[in-house]
């Protein structure tokens, strides 16, 4: 059957930026399965987005006039039902025929098959396939309902629409629709979607269009005819692919090493603004550049869509690009309308860094006690003092365990922490609540606080994401700690957990921010002691949930591993000993791995199963042997054996050489084989009962002080 390529495009008002990356996969892949789904496209054929801010369209490749016919069988009933004891039919099989348009004529055709236990009567018919008319009005309708809108306009149609009665219809969409365009080949299908009738013509540049509106020859010529007829660039990938080069090639003249920030969020943002892009330098005053970067680089950003332009050393210069949706000859009047633009929004910001510093950080912290925090566990100076009775604590356990500079922490983790939250209630951070912490840094470097503060005091926060970078120094690791601790034992300890994908307080994230501090920083700590230090800073606020804590640590631990690409059995043979010191899980895994490449591996993790389970059905055993009681060859040889090697591998295990460890261990295959084969554990004679098991525990102990290796074992 023959083919064509078919164009589609929905022409509106002005899309919403963030959402149009969304809308326009959603209305192109929606469509395209459709039509595939219906017969009137292969399932192999291509079909390209287009999304600009006027605009959602798809080209679909090799699209049939119609659908090929198909045999379809339908289930009418059990035959029981359908046919009497003369094999006449029933009422209630003619009554089902006559609903698929079929009369009595059609019993003697029916089919028989089995159905589960029962025969039932099936009805084979030919459907004729669909044409591209009704199957393009189905997909579009479809494509149209399913696009993710952020939020619905209701508007009514206009005289131009085509509606006989303009005004007295009302539709609702994500923006006022005003044109639609359906070409299969050179050929307009005559759908309608949004009250309107489609046609061959959509519109171009609001100003730069060469003719308007816009013809298009065929579904093949569309793009090529916006880019040259209406100066506009329908596709999303390209526009942004050529802002991108512009935004390249505006730095490259300046030399030097400048180069506009890099922000994809930003990048696709500003394609969802503009239809014909054009980068423009601009500048602004030098004496900005004494406020902090942070600051005039957010709202730059944030407030007027501009890409800063930094040096080779990464500082922010007094330059920055404009993506302009004009073209103009002479470009003078939109750079300096830019210029003036942003002036005010950096005077706005030197401001509130002048006004900012006029008061120390130490002023401020009687004021977090007027900042509700949470009704359940009171407010901004409530949790200051939370944090700082938790920093007290890290410090002490990292004094415990020996950690280099502990002594010396305590001080300043102590301010630090008592700070960390003051610059919440500064202007700039009012302001631009992203900069939290950020601004506090610079706020307690005028103060005189020293770098050790200051960067603690910014670094607080950190890790924000997946992939951020951890905190600077010691003091900013401790108050990190604190302050996600005091976050997740607070929420766990009112009952406030994470439910499906809701995570309002983001303890997920927090959780994972603790777990990298301790196995990147090689943290001496133990988790379950780190969290019950925080438990007493609360009072009776809440209930301890230390236990359930523990618990949803591992659990983001075992997925963050998972996604480094440690397999399923390792990571459970490790966590199931829950390893108090996250730092060694690391070595433990790689550890496993190289173990479980051993040939005797596999044999010595089904032994370790099966003696895990002789001992469960077992009382208590103290893992205690006595010689006098070994009786079989084979259960002196493996005594021997472990005496040989147990010592070695323990000795291994306490100096953290895990891997040797486990590969000391392998040595025990041959007698631990030779063991189950010849010997009964559970003999009649109770002392030789308890001397076998007991040979068996320490064995269990000895072989899973690194991994349950049991886990292994498939």
């Amino acid at each position: 059957m023959a083919t064509n390529n078919l164009l589609v495009e929905l022409f509106v008002e002005e899309l919403p930026p963030k959402a149009l990356q969304r809308l326009g996969d959603a209305f192109a892949s929606v469509l395209s399965d459709s039509l595939k789904a219906q017969g009137l496209a292969a399932a192999d054929a291509v079909w390209t987005q287009y999304a600009s801010p006027r605009r959602l369209g798809v080209h679909l490749t090799a699209v049939a006039e119609q659908a090929p016919d198909k045999a379809v069988s339908a289930k009418l009933m059990p035959v029981s039902v359908g046919l009497d004891a003369q094999g006449q039919a029933t009422p209630a099989l003619l009554k089902k025929l006559a609903a698929l348009g079929a009369d009595a004529s059609a019993v003697g055709g029916l089919k028989r098959a089995q159905d589960g236990k029962a025969e039932a009567l099936f009805f084979e018919s030919m459907v004729t396939g669909a044409t591209l008319l009704d199957g393009l009005q189905k997909a579009l309708d479809e494509a149209i309902a399913k696009l993710p809108i952020p939020k619905v306009m209701t508007y009514q149609l206009d005289a131009f629409s085509g509606c006989a009665l303009p005004g007295w219809s009302s539709v609702s969409f994500v923006r006022p629709a005003h044109g639609l365009l359906a070409l299969h080949g050179s050929r307009v299908v005559p759908v309608r979607a949004l009250g309107l009738q489609a046609g061959n013509s959509t519109q171009g540049h609001r100003f730069e269009a060469r003719v308007s509106p816009v013809l298009v020859a065929d579904a093949d010529a569309y793009e090529a005819s916006l880019q040259d007829d209406g100066a506009v660039i329908p596709s999303f990938a390209k526009r942004r692919a050529e802002i991108l080069r512009q935004l390249q090639a505006a730095a490259a003249r300046i030399g030097n090493g400048v180069h506009a920030i890099e922000d994809a969020a930003l990048l696709d943002e500003v394609t969802a603004l503009v239809e014909r892009p054009n980068v423009l330098v601009c500048e602004f005053e030098k004496q900005f550049l004494d406020v902090p970067q942070e600051c005039l680089i957010l709202t730059m950003k944030a407030n007027q869509k501009y890409f800063p332009l930094l040096d080779a050393q990464g500082k922010l210069t007094h330059q920055f690009l404009v993506v302009s949706n004009i073209s103009p000859a002479d470009a003078s009047a939109v750079i300096g309308g830019n210029e003036r633009v942003v002036r005010p929004r950096l005077a706005d910001a030197k401001f509130f860094y002048d006004q900012d510093r006029r008061k120390t950080l130490e002023s401020r912290v009687a004021g977090l006690a007027k900042v509700v925090y949470h009704n359940k566990l009171g407010t901004q100076g409530e949790r200051t003092a939370r944090v700082q009775a938790i920093a007290a604590g890290i410090v002490a356990l990292l004094a415990q365990a020996g950690y280099a500079g502990a002594d010396a922490l305590g001080t300043s983790a102590d301010v630090a922490a008592r700070l960390a939250k003051t610059d919440l209630l500064t202007d700039m951070v009012g302001e631009f609540p992203e900069l939290q912490g950020i601004m506090g840094g610079y706020y307690a470097r005028h103060d005189g606080l020293g770098d050790a503060v200051a960067c603690a005091i910014e670094d607080h926060y950190k890790p924000r994401f997946a992939g951020d970078a951890l905190p600077r120094n010691d003091v900013g690791l401790v108050v990190a700690l604190a302050d996600k601790l005091e976050t997740l034992v607070g929420m766990f300890g009112i009952g406030n957990l994470p439910t499906g994908d809701k995570d309002p307080f983001a303890l997920r994230r927090h959780a994972l921010g603790v777990i990298r501090m301790l196995v990147e920083k090689d943290l001496p700590l133990n988790l379950a002691a780190l969290l019950q230090c925080a438990v007493p800073a609360f009072g009776d606020k809440i209930v301890d949930a230390s236990a359930a804590l523990v618990e949803f640590m591992y659990d983001r631990l075992a997925g963050s591993l998972r996604e480094q690409g440690y397999s399923a059995q390792e990571v459970d043979a490790v966590l199931a000993l829950r390893p108090a010191r996250l730092a060694d899980v690391s070595k433990r895994l790689l550890a496993v791995r190289a173990f479980a490449a051993l040939p005797s591996s596999a044999a010595l993790a089904a032994a370790n199963k099966r003696i895990g389970n002789i001992l469960k059905k077992t009382e208590q055993v103290d893992a205690h042997v006595s010689e006098v009681l070994l009786q079989e060859a084979a259960e002196i040889a493996l005594y021997q054996s472990m005496k040989a090697v147990l010592p070695q591998a323990q000795a291994q295990w306490e100096s953290g050489d895990y891997s040797a460890s486990l590969q000391t261990l392998a040595a025990l295959r041959e007698p631990v084989d030779a063991f189950f084969a010849d010997v009964m554990v559970n003999a009649e004679a109770l002392d030789l009962r308890l001397n076998r098991q007991g040979l068996l525990q320490t064995l269990h102990v000895a072989m899973n002080r690194v991994a349950d290796l049991s886990k292994l074992a498939s």
